[in-house]
């Protein structure tokens, strides 16, 4: 009996269960980013914390940017041409950084206000448990996103994987500040915590302008 030799359409159906794992994955993420901002800007708010709500602010953004990589796998997925939404991607990369860049700007000047006049901000256990929550949930998004974007070929999902490594340093530091002011009362940890965040969000901004301007996707943390 002759051997069956795998048909094309096989191969592509293989490739297309690796782009709707892929929108899958991405579906998660965005679900997960829209908690994590939810629970973030609240938290932030009652407790007055700075390092919250700029962790919350980036959430919102980064879900802008993940929705728009969630309409570029469907797309693969339907097999149609991917031209328009490269180009509403590079726009949607500028509006990020756009956004991006004043976030950083509104960090640097709440945090120094905060720092000159002594604020005290309370003790947040959401915030703390949000963040220990997300320092697990990120690098495990970011590992399912990298296989996928291995199978597909994908460069957008996997610089959108490395961003999500990004986010994991950004729930570390943020955890570090909640914890030493919880634990030894110390008011400005927030607001420091607060100002490293700034140098991840002003590299996303420089690598979504980058991808804006040029239409190439970001690498993120490559280069690190």
């Amino acid at each position: 009996m002759a051997q069956q030799t795998p048909s094309f359409s096989s191969g592509i159906s293989i490739e297309k269960k690796a782009v709707r794992l892929g929108v899958w994955i991405e579906m998660v993420a965005l679900a997960w980013m829209g908690i994590e901002a939810s629970i973030a800007l609240l938290a932030g708010f009652f407790s007055r914390s700075i390092a919250l709500e700029g962790f919350g602010i980036d959430s919102l953004i980064e879900i802008v940017a993940g929705g728009v990589l969630l309409w570029r796998l469907l797309i693969e997925y339907r097999d149609c041409s991917v031209e328009a939404v490269e180009s509403a991607e590079r726009r949607a990369a500028l509006i990020t950084a756009v956004g991006l860049f004043g976030l950083a700007l509104y960090i640097v000047i709440n945090s120094a206000i905060a720092l000159l006049f002594r604020s005290h901000p309370l003790l947040s256990w959401w915030g703390i448990g949000l963040a220990l929550a997300a320092t697990v949930i990120m690098p495990l998004l970011t590992w399912g996103k990298l296989r996928v974007a291995k199978r597909i070929s994908s460069t957008a999902l996997r610089a959108d994987a490395m961003c999500s490594i990004v986010c994991a340093y950004m729930s570390i530091t943020l955890l570090v500040g909640l914890l030493l002011n919880a634990l030894f009362g110390w008011w400005w940890a927030d607001s420091l915590a607060a100002l490293v965040l700034v140098y991840f969000i002003v590299r996303e901004g420089l690598e979504a302008w980058h991808e804006a301007r040029s239409g190439e996707t970001c690498n993120c943390v490559d280069e690190q």
